[in-house]
């Protein structure tokens, strides 16, 4: 029964049923197994009571595969004695759901970064699928101050706080007009083997800032347990107060959620970054009591300031190239035409000197450094290594004059599948340019002109117009003549303001 009960460890959840029948199954098996007379049904019940406790041998299979990997010796703890010394980053699926563009109404993942010292939730971000840039992003945001912003109330501003703000602006700047959350430069990060984490980007962004990513085990959450529970408790101290509260479970749910009122996914970040900010900093905390008065549990706020008199601060503010820095990167030749990513064309006079050249950087195999963001496709960055010095080569899509709201890389890979085969990027920006188009005009305009759109049309759209940069900045710089054909789409459409990180980096509006 011991050996059918392990073997339950990855398998689906079954009943104490099936474990006898399988207890049954090994000793029939065994070659000293005639002749053994089994004990009844009643017999084996209360045996399996007494050998499956603590198991999960018929209860929750993930709760059970984690038990299974659970390290049989005494648990270990690693100190943190500073802000930032040890930081775990995770993500996990928000149990609200959120209104999106044209109806839509789903899901979205929650990632955060959680200073284990002081149990401050330094960086939230909200997406409706995480990637590897938003990873990227919360570290950054993890040294960045949180800025007040219209509506909050004045006591949740820095300089009203526990925290030691007028020495603090001393050393930095940027806190004058900072709400009260610590800024914690993270020395080491603590993750999971999730694809957002273990990618390439994450690890590049880690390397630049000078951060040390540990990866634990595999399949063992409780390795970064602390992170784990701070999920649980945005859930269990914010969600189920939204409304749109899904509960953890489909048989937790009620009933019509989509349709009664929804927060939008602007709206909803917004709250939580002013929830974790007034309540989570502000809350006692159990794992903050200080070994001389162990009967008081700190707040977050509280214990941040205590271990700045021993750790001091140190001011790390980033710079538009370091916002660059982080972006995902890859590595291509300079052809004639531009460069080609994704069946699209980037072009720049600027790039004239690097065509069809190498780089240099032999272990590249002469091929350059680019950096993209996945949530805009309007640009693209170049790295220039030339002449001792380096700098950052701005180079704009082709095609951008044909799109009049900005995009990713989700609504570009889903017009190239709705698009006919054999197509130019030409036709598939339009594609994607009519797509965001319909959505932006809602519901209404259909019933004036009605056009057959499936789920996944809408759920693209939608995605995208959530996680679009709303910063505006200068259009692109007319370089190239467009076509007559050209000239006359762009007259039908009005080009939107882009984010330029490299005109003003960082600031939040």
């Amino acid at each position: 029964m011991r050996q059918a009960v392990d073997e339950t460890a990855d398998a689906s959840s079954k009943t104490v049923g099936f474990i006898i029948w399988r207890t049954k199954q090994i000793m029939a098996s065994r070659d000293d197994g005639d002749g053994i007379e089994l004990p009844t049904d009643r017999t084996l019940y209360r045996l399996f009571d007494k050998l499956a406790v603590g198991t999960h041998a018929t209860g929750s299979a993930t709760t059970r595969r984690s038990l299974h990997t659970r390290p049989a010796g005494p648990f270990g703890e690693v100190p943190a004695v500073a802000p930032g010394e040890l930081m775990q980053i995770d993500s996990s699926p928000l149990d609200v759901l959120v209104r999106l563009d044209d109806g839509i109404a789903e899901k979205v993942e929650l990632t955060a970064l959680v200073d284990i010292a002081s149990r401050s939730i330094t960086a939230a971000v909200l997406r409706p699928t995480t990637k590897a840039a938003d990873a990227s992003a919360l570290v950054a945001r993890s040294i960045t101050p949180e800025m007040m912003r219209p509506g909050w109330s004045e006591s949740l501003r820095m300089s009203r706080s526990v925290l030691p703000h007028r020495r603090l602006l001393a050393l930095d700047e940027r806190l004058e007009h900072a709400a009260a959350r610590p800024v914690i430069v993270p020395e080491t990060v603590v993750c999971d083997h999730g694809k957002v984490f273990i990618s390439h980007n994450f690890q590049s962004s880690c390397r630049f800032l000078g951060i040390t990513l540990q990866p634990t085990h595999k399949a063992s959450p409780f390795e970064k347990g602390v992170i784990e529970k701070t999920l649980g408790s945005v859930a269990t101290l914010f969600a189920q107060f939204v409304t749109g509260y899904t509960g953890r479970s489909v048989e937790r749910r009620g009933r019509r959620l989509e349709d009664g009122p929804l927060w939008s996914l602007p709206e909803l970040q917004e709250l939580l970054d002013e929830w974790i900010v007034a309540v989570w900093q502000n809350r006692p905390h159990d794992s903050l009591r200080d070994p001389a008065a162990p009967k008081r549990a700190f707040s977050p706020n509280e214990k941040y300031a205590m271990l700045l008199e021993s750790c001091g601060y140190i001011a790390a503010p980033l710079s538009g190239e370091d916002y660059v820095e982080l972006l995902p990167e890859r590595w291509q030749a300079i052809n004639a035409y531009g460069i080609k990513i994704n069946h699209r064309t980037y072009d720049s006079p600027e790039l004239n000197p690097l065509r069809r050249q190498r780089s240099g950087i032999a272990e590249k195999n002469g091929l350059w450094e680019i950096h993209h963001d996945p949530y805009d496709v309007s640009r693209i960055w170049v790295r220039d290594r030339r002449g001792g010095s380096e700098r950052w080569i701005t180079v704009f899509w082709r095609h951008l004059h044909r799109v009049g709201v900005p995009f990713g890389e989700m609504a570009w890979a889903h017009a190239r599948q709705q698009a006919p085969r054999n197509v130019g990027e030409a036709q598939i920006a339009d594609v994607a340019a009519d797509l965001l188009r319909r959505a932006h005009d809602g519901p209404l305009s259909e019933q004036v002109a009605p056009a057959k759109r499936s789920q996944k049309d809408r759920r693209i759209a939608a995605r995208t117009r959530a996680t679009a940069p709303n910063r505006a900045i200068p259009d692109p710089p007319a370089d190239s003549e467009p076509t007559d054909e050209e000239t006359e789409a762009s007259d039908k459409v009005v080009p939107l303001g882009l984010f330029d990180p490299l005109a003003n980096p960082w600031r939040r509006t």
